[in-house]
């Protein structure tokens, strides 16, 4: 007997892998492992740190899929806070969704292409006594530079605004726009590993050989090594995409774990494999000062064309996600509006062109916000530490379901339980507070000038007035 409620299971085993697998290759990998070098000053500790982020993603992952197998309902994280907890923790995900996770990943992603673009020209920026002489003090947080690297902060925010401007006006054009940005990842991935190892110019001596001189040791190494997780999970963010689909998905018990297993997995050697080819070409001491380490390499290869090619078919792969994320977030802020959840112009359909634009404008202009307090890095931490303070709630969640809901249907249940997701629970505070202390630190040590954690959590507990605000005003609604 069919159900209104319930969906089609279509999807089976090889979309689910590929929808796990497009869901996480997104911008990450083309900056994240100069940083990594920057921060362990060794090869073989970066491809480890590769490891140990993916193979807790999986876990991780594998824990929420339990519930999103039991709960296949459209909002899917949304939908599981309510579920486990209550109306207050779900409102502070949707919010903590506009405020930071995914403002701050589209402004920092399309911070990527427009430093990429440097290889082509070089952006204006001021000198450095300029740079930091006008400072916004935020107490207990740090201070926002403004005019810091005003070029590139300038040209991301016309990327996002063009990006914003064809969501408003068409969806259809928007998703069009995604297929060519789609190509243009895969070939930059191609020619990048393809090109790099087949080139001949490269020494397998800088896959084993370290820079002393960058190594940390003893506990420092524990606090880099967290660092650089941080960055890897980063890369590796975006597998559950599926999870909202396990409605859809047939045989959940075996195709959720498998495919997400399997696609990570894929996604964990596709990162090596790049990460390989790069250090291949560059020694971690210069990957580790390159700000467009994946062009540097391709130009030390190729030459200026080589290096120029690989540059401009990053510039269009990073513009995909962006666009993925205009288009799509401003739908939950949307859905928090006409759920009396959210400013009720924020859910209006435009008359014309029938699409959220009001909802579309606010991201923009909390985008360009994002654009100016911060640079790709500051905006990557705050919002994977985010995502990553929810997912403990998540995993948390999951013994909550099972004392809660006994005997709900579970299509698929967890490995090892409680074992496995306990495990997974203390590693993810684990990071937490080590990432907490590391953005501590380096801000009270003069390495940083803002603390990008604390940051996410002020922006996230912003939200909690609005909370109240808004369920005083759905009480003194009719019926």
């Amino acid at each position: 007997m069919s159900d209104k409620h319930s969906f089609n299971r279509t999807i089976g085993f090889t979309t689910a892998i590929s929808i796990v697998i497009s869901g996480v290759i997104g911008s990450g990998i083309f900056m994240r492992p100069a940083e990594m070098a920057g921060l362990l000053g060794s090869p073989l500790l970066v491809l480890v740190t590769w490891v140990i982020a993916g193979v807790f993603s999986i876990f991780a992952i594998m824990v929420i899929a339990e519930v999103g197998a039991m709960m296949p309902a459209t909002g899917g994280q949304y939908v599981f806070m309510k579920t486990m907890y209550n109306d207050f923790w779900a409102y502070l995900y949707g919010w903590a969704n506009f405020a930071v996770i995914n403002t701050a990943s589209g402004a920092g992603i399309t911070f990527i292409c427009a430093q990429y673009v440097q290889y082509f020209f070089k952006l204006p920026r001021f000198s450095t006594e300029t740079e930091q002489s006008v400072a916004i003090h935020i107490p207990l947080i740090g201070d926002i530079l403004p005019l810091e690297d005003a070029g590139v902060k300038t040209f991301t925010i016309l990327l996002l605004i063009i990006g914003s401007f064809i969501a408003y006006r068409s969806t259809k054009l928007s998703g069009a726009v995604q297929v060519i940005f789609t190509v243009a990842k895969v070939l930059a991935i191609i020619l990048l590993v393809g090109g790099l190892c087949f080139s001949g110019k490269g020494s397998v001596d800088n896959l084993i050989t370290a820079t002393p001189a960058l190594m940390p040791a003893g506990f420092a190494l524990v606090v880099a090594m967290v660092a650089a997780c941080n960055g890897a999970l980063q890369a590796y963010d975006g597998a559950y995409m599926i999870v909202y689909m396990a409605g859809e998905v047939k045989n959940p018990g075996k195709t959720l774990p498998g495919s997400l297993i399997l696609g990570l997995f894929v996604c964990m050697i596709i990162y090596m494999l790049i990460t390989a080819a790069m250090m291949y070409i560059l020694p971690v001491g210069d990957m580790a000062s390159s700000q467009m380490v994946a062009s540097d390499a391709a130009r030390k290869a190729f030459g200026a064309i080589g290096g120029g090619i690989i540059a401009l078919l990053i510039c269009l792969s990073v513009l995909g996600p962006t666009n993925t994320t205009i288009l799509s977030a401003p739908r939950l802020t949307f859905a928090m509006a006409n759920n009396h959840a959210f400013f009720t112009w924020a859910g209006i359909i435009h008359p014309r062109f029938k699409t959220p634009g009001n909802a579309i404008m606010l991201h923009l202009a909390w985008m360009i916000c994002m654009v100016i307090s911060g640079s790709f890095n500051i905006l990557a931490d705050m919002y994977i530490f985010i995502v990553w303070v929810f997912n403990l709630m998540l995993i948390a969640g999951l013994f909550i379901l099972r004392k809660k809901m006994p005997a709900a249907e579970r299509p698929y249940k967890v490995w090892l339980y409680p074992w496995m997701p306990l495990l997974v629970l203390l590693f993810n505070a684990f990071y937490l507070v080590m990432i907490l202390y590391n953005d501590i630190s380096n801000y009270t040590s003069g390495k940083t000038h803002i603390m990008n954690s604390v940051f996410g959590l002020v922006l996230t507990a912003s939200g909690i007035p609005l909370y109240w605000y808004f369920k005083k005003k759905q009480q003194k609604l009719p019926g």
